[in-house]
């Protein structure tokens, strides 16, 4: 029998990811991939998988899947309850599930996004090197829907036991570190101290674009209209409403609002699991300007 899990159970938004499909921005193509990779990663490392392998990435409200066959499976991310055939099972481990066993992902109670990796690795068809699903462009497979059928390949490794701590719980607030970006001449001096020496909070209109922000407005300098220019991932853009809004994995690559600075890249998987209401503070890099 061919390896695959069915969805019996999608939740609001369960996508497949893997590392996405970077340099390809140059023909409008964003580069999706997981959010938190190193919650992605750490699912596919307790399975046996490479850091390659395409994974589930849940949203809030978890996902449920039964198996074809005997495989190893391991649910990393947020905090959230975890099932075997309605037994309660450990996050962050390996569980090696029997043929027609279910497993359940349920609602993240801290964090916002969890991982579901399987030994094999889901094996949708690839989009220009990447099995990622693009939220804003619709490029990749589809969300995952109630009764897909996903295949699995076939284990590469021996599954391996815990190796690192798995719940990574934020600070409150968040400290995002930001290096000036190429449009701060178009707002006036404070503003860029504005953004460094205040709280924000994220909006419930966050997603896989970008992460929406609520609190003290950035004043434009400048007020005409700025030609549509190269985005990179991170950057925080600041729309006509004066808040900021930091740019995520299925962002666009060209945009038309001035950016005031760009978030370090090793900063940005906290974000993925940033709720609605969630505090966030943007901090200079240090080396910046």
């Amino acid at each position: 029998m061919k390896r695959s899990l069915t969805v019996l159970d999608p939740g609001p938004l369960t996508t497949v990811q893997d590392c996405g499909r970077p340099g390809w921005a140059h023909l409008g193509v964003p580069r999706s991939g997981a959010l938190d990779r190193p919650a992605a990663s750490l699912a596919n490392r307790l399975v046996g998988n490479p850091d390659s392998a395409a994974v589930l990435e849940t949203t809030l409200g978890g996902v449920t899947v039964r198996t074809s066959t005997a495989m190893t499976l391991a649910v990393t991310g947020a905090e959230c309850p975890v099932t075997v055939d309605g037994r309660p099972a450990p996050l962050g481990e390996p569980l090696a599930l029997g043929s027609g066993q279910t497993l359940l992902v349920g609602p993240a109670t801290r964090g916002l996004r969890s991982y579901v990796a399987a030994a094999g690795g889901v094996q949708v068809a690839e989009v220009l090197g990447s099995r990622s699903t693009d939220t804003l462009s619709g490029m990749g497979p589809d969300p995952v829907s109630a009764g897909a059928v996903l295949p699995i390949g076939d284990p590469l490794h021996a599954p391996h036991g815990v190796d690192v701590s798995v719940v990574r719980r934020p600070p409150d607030p968040v400290t995002l570190r930001v290096v000036p970006g190429p449009r701060t001449d178009w707002f006036i001096d404070e503003a860029m101290t504005t953004l460094t020496g205040s709280t924000y909070t994220c909006s419930a209109d966050s997603n896989r674009v970008g992460l929406r922000l609520h609190g003290p407005r950035l004043v434009r300098e400048r007020s005409e209209e700025l030609p549509s220019e190269g985005l990179v991932l991170g950057a925080v853009q600041v729309p006509a409403s004066g808040e900021p809004l930091v740019f995520l994995n299925d962002h666009p690559t060209t945009g038309g609002y001035p950016v005031i600075g760009v978030v370090r890249p090793e900063d940005l998987a906290v974000c993925a699991q940033l709720r609605p209401g969630d505090r966030v503070r943007f901090a200079a890099a240090r080396g910046a300007g």
